[in-house]
Order: C-alpha cells, then sequence, then structure tokens
C-alpha cells in the first residue's frame, strides 16, 4: 500500500525523471531521503551528458548524499527511484548501507533487485534493504516507453 509520504518523494523522482527525458537521457530519477524525512539528493540519469556509463541516477543521488554527509554509509536513509535499480545501482545500495529501496515499474531487462537478481535482499549478503515497488508502476513505465519510441 503506497503512503502519503512514498508518493510524494516519488512524485519527486518522476519529475527528475523528466528532467533527464527533455535532456535526451534516458528519464530516470531518484532521490534519497534520510531518517528525518529530509531531503539528501535528487537526480536525473546523466550519462550521455557526462559521458560516463555509471552516471545514473541512484548513483549520482549517492555521491551527493554521502559527499553532503561525509560518510559512505547512508544508514536510515530511502531511495525513490522511477525504475528498478540496475545490478551496479543494486550493488551501490547494499554498501551504502540504504535502509529503504521504493521504486516505480521493474525493469524486465536489467532490473537487479527483484526482476532478474535479488541483490538487495540476498540472503548471504551482510546487509538487506526493505523494498517497496510498484508506486506509480504505470507513470514510470510510460515514461520510458515513450523516451523509447520516440527514438525509433
Amino acid at each position: 500500500m503506497m503512503s502519503v509520504i512514498d508518493e510524494s518523494w516519488m512524485k519527486k523522482a518522476i519529475a527528475a525523471a523528466e528532467v533527464a527525458a527533455s535532456l535526451g537521457e534516458v528519464p530516470i530519477g531518484a532521490c534519497l531521503i534520510d531518517e528525518n524525512g529530509e531531503l539528501l539528493a535528487a537526480a536525473s540519469n546523466r550519462t550521455i551528458i557526462d559521458s560516463d556509463p555509471t552516471a545514473h541516477a541512484e548513483i549520482l543521488a549517492i555521491r551527493e548524499a554521502a559527499a553532503k554527509i561525509g560518510n559512505y554509509r547512508l544508514t536510515g536513509t530511502t531511495l525513490y527511484t522511477t525504475i528498478e535499480p540496475c545490478a551496479m545501482c543494486a550493488g551501490a545500495l547494499v554498501n551504502a548501507r540504504i535502509k529503504r529501496l521504493v521504486y516505480g515499474a521493474d525493469d524486465e531487462r536489467f532490473g537487479a533487485v527483484k526482476t532478474l537478481f535479488r541483490l538487495c535482499d540476498h540472503e548471504k549478503l551482510n546487509h538487506r534493504i526493505e523494498i517497496t515497488s510498484c508506486i506509480f508502476a504505470d507513470e514510470c513505465r510510460t515514461l520510458m516507453q515513450d523516451f523509447f519510441r520516440s527514438r525509433r
């Protein structure tokens, strides 16, 4: 069940995804919230603009938040992202000790949280993330579909 808080932060992540699309980037947006409900970072995909294959929205939000608090461990935080994280991003979430992940649409091609792999809550990992999925899934999926359809 979607909470009002999850709904509000996911709308911010969707807005970041729309910014990415307007810049010609894959429309994925993310925001990272601290344990007090304050925004630590918001980011959009920038792989093309930055010529950086690691410049996914989730990674950029983690980098910004870690720099802001002066610690790579982001315990107690929640990451909101429009699409199920890929293997790189899911691994970064675990390494950063993110407490909770909330995402929009599943990613049938690259999803590493529940679709293809279970990197965020695998029993053999020393850190497991609470996962909430399918928040505004249709809207998040449509953003991606419209973006790729416009490029064909």
